[in-house]
Formats: structure tokens, C-alpha cells, sequence
């Protein structure tokens, strides 16, 4: 029998195969690329459901790039139509004056048929995407946007460091980031079981790697913990039911509960979570995972703000010379 086909980002042995970002151009500081840093300039779109689009309201935070880079926030329930602007008056985004994110994309692209995502920039003055390329919005943010940065901007991306990041960047992408996907979008036994055995032999790598030092590289929060957090952030409450990623719940593994604690009590980590946006996006955009679409009330979020103790490790959020934002 032939498996179901969920999305067009299914494999014939029913893997979930992420489709590639299209507008992979950057934003640059000297302007080579086409798209110049200029303040005011680029409206960041962001859905806050989604993990990919949520490291980049974190840099931003942290950076302090608000007054440069203005937001833009979509509604969670994305319909067949993709990412909407609902939530703001007329149902049209007051600067780009679009009532859906695919029109950027059309305008840059006719021809374009693939799945609409976020984050995006897009340029205000044409309308059209300067990027939808997650994994490096952010670390442009941090290097490519420095002039722009506030005082005191700790630098999430160390170039002593980045040889190292880039590496754990990369296993957390492919094993816990993109590993629930491929557990939750599996449409084989044999995929699924292959995803979920690679995600935990991650987290459990990961929690080793924790336990005796407070974050995944150096001794402040740099872009590598930034990834691992959005996605943490979100697994027992999507996750480990939504997704069948259900070996153990975050809070039952007590040294990346511990991290994922700290992180989120850290400023411009827990004040970016809505929790409310991730759960409604995940029950009720995902019918053929979740028929009914209803939203469970539970789990409880308390414990987010309970004590953590990490402090005992040593390092500091942001290293000895910046401030938090």
C-alpha cells in the first residue's frame, strides 16, 4: 500500500524532506550583495508559533536591532492561502500593506510555487523578499548588522568560537530542530522510528554535554543556544504529543529542563514565548495530524519560572562585558 503524501516534502520511504529556502540572497554591510544594511529599511515577518522565525525575534531582542528592523507578526492559523494578517486591522500589514505573506513572495518571484514560510525580510520599499534564509538571518543579524547593534550587544556569534558552533549547529539541526519534524511528518513506521531514535540519541548527547557546563559553547549564550532553546521551548507542548516524540517530556530530563530554565529566564527569552501562538499553530494547522483541531489546555507552564540553579556552573548570559537588553 502506498504511504499517505502529507506534503510534497515526502520521501517514497515516507521521510519528511525539508524543502530548500528560495530567496537565499543576504543582507550585507558593504552592500555587495545587492541588499545594503540601512536602517528602517526591512520588516522582519515572524510567525512567533514557529521555531525557524523565533530565533530571529530573539537576535533582534538581544541585539537591540527594534528600531532598525521593524516586526511584523502573522497569525498563527495558517490556511491554504499560507501566512495571513489578521491579527492586524483591515487584515492587511500596515507597512507592506499586504494581506498575505505570499504576496512578497509573488512579487518577487511569479513563478514561485512552494511553501510560503517564515521568517522573512522584506524589503519595504519594493515589496519584495530580500531573504527567507533562517539559518543565516540570524547570524547576519550578529555580524553583517554590528553598526546597528545598541551598546552593550553581546556578540552571539564569537569568531573564536564559531568553528565549534557551526559544528553543534548542525547536529541539533539535522537530529532535535528538524528531528521532530521528521518524526511528527513521517508517513512510514520505519521513517519514524529512524527519526525519533536519532532525536534522542541527541538530546542525550546533549544533556552530557550540559551537565557540567551551563551553555553549548564558551561561557555566555551564543547562536547555538539560541537554536536549541526554540525547539526546546516547544517540545512538551507540541512536541512530545503532536509529534509522537514521545520517549520522555522535556521536564523529565532534568538537566535539559535545568538548561532550557535558565535560558528561558534570561532576558529576551521568555518575554518572546507565546505559548498561546505555538499551540493554536501546531493542533490546528495540522489537520492530518490532529482532525479535530482541538488545542489542549494542558501542559502546565508554571514551572518555566521555577528555580534553576545553574548559576552554579559558572559563565554569565552574556559574558563579562555586555548587558542584557
Amino acid at each position: 500500500m502506498t504511504a499517505p503524501q502529507f506534503t510534497r516534502e515526502t520521501s517514497r520511504r515516507g521521510e519528511f524532506v525539508r524543502q530548500p529556502n528560495r530567496f537565499t540572497d543576504r543582507i550585507t554591510a558593504d552592500g555587495s550583495s545587492g541588499w545594503p544594511v540601512e536602517p528602517g529599511r526591512y520588516r522582519l515577518v515572524v510567525s512567533l508559533a514557529c521555531p525557524w522565525a523565533h530565533r530571529s525575534v530573539i537576535v533582534r531582542r538581544l541585539l537591540g536591532l527594534e528600531d532598525a528592523l521593524s516586526l511584523a507578526v502573522v497569525d498563527p492559523i495558517r490556511d491554504e492561502r499560507g501566512w495571513r494578517f489578521t491579527l492586524d486591522p483591515g487584515g492587511r500589514d500596515p507597512v507592506l500593506g499586504i494581506g498575505f505573506l505570499a504576496d512578497a513572495y509573488r512579487a518577487s518571484d511569479p513563478s514561485y510555487e512552494g511553501r510560503v514560510t517564515v521568517p522573512a525580510i522584506i524589503d519595504i520599499r519594493t515589496g519584495k523578499v530580500a531573504t527567507n534564509d533562517y539559518p543565516q538571518i540570524t547570524l547576519d543579524l550578529s555580524t553583517q548588522w554590528r553598526a546597528l547593534h545598541r551598546p552593550g550587544a553581546p556578540d552571539l556569534y564569537p569568531e573564536r568560537l564559531r568553528e565549534e558552533i557551526d559544528a553543534i549547529n548542525a547536529d541539533v539541526f539535522g537530529d532535535v530542530n528538524n528531528g521532530v519534524y521528521r518524526c511528527g511528518f513521517a508517513t512510514t513506521q520505519e521513517a519514524y522510528e529512524q527519526a525519533y531514535r536519532a532525536l534522542f540519541d541527541r538530546l542525550d548527547a546533549l544533556s552530557e554535554r550540559l551537565a557540567n557546563q551551563r551553555y553549548l559553547v564558551g561561557h555566555s549564550i551564543t547562536e547555538a543556544d539560541i537554536r536549541l532553546f526554540t525547539t526546546l521551548v516547544r517540545f512538551d507542548a507540541v512536541y512530545h504529543g503532536h509529534f509522537k516524540c514521545n520517549r520522555h517530556k522535556l521536564t523529565e530530563m532534568p538537566v535539559l529542563w535545568a538548561y532550557a530554565r535558565d535560558v528561558f529566564q534570561t532576558p529576551g527569552f521568555g518575554e518572546t514565548v507565546d505559548f498561546d501562538h505555538i499551540k493554536r499553530h501546531y493542533y490546528r494547522t495540522h489537520e492530518q495530524l490532529n482532525l479535530s483541531r482541538i488545542v489542549p489546555l494542558g501542559p502546565d507552564l508554571s514551572g518555566w519560572h521555577t528555580p534553576h540553579g545553574r548559576e552554579a556552573l559558572g559563565g554569565s548570559p552574556f559574558g563579562a562585558d555586555a548587558t542584557p537588553p
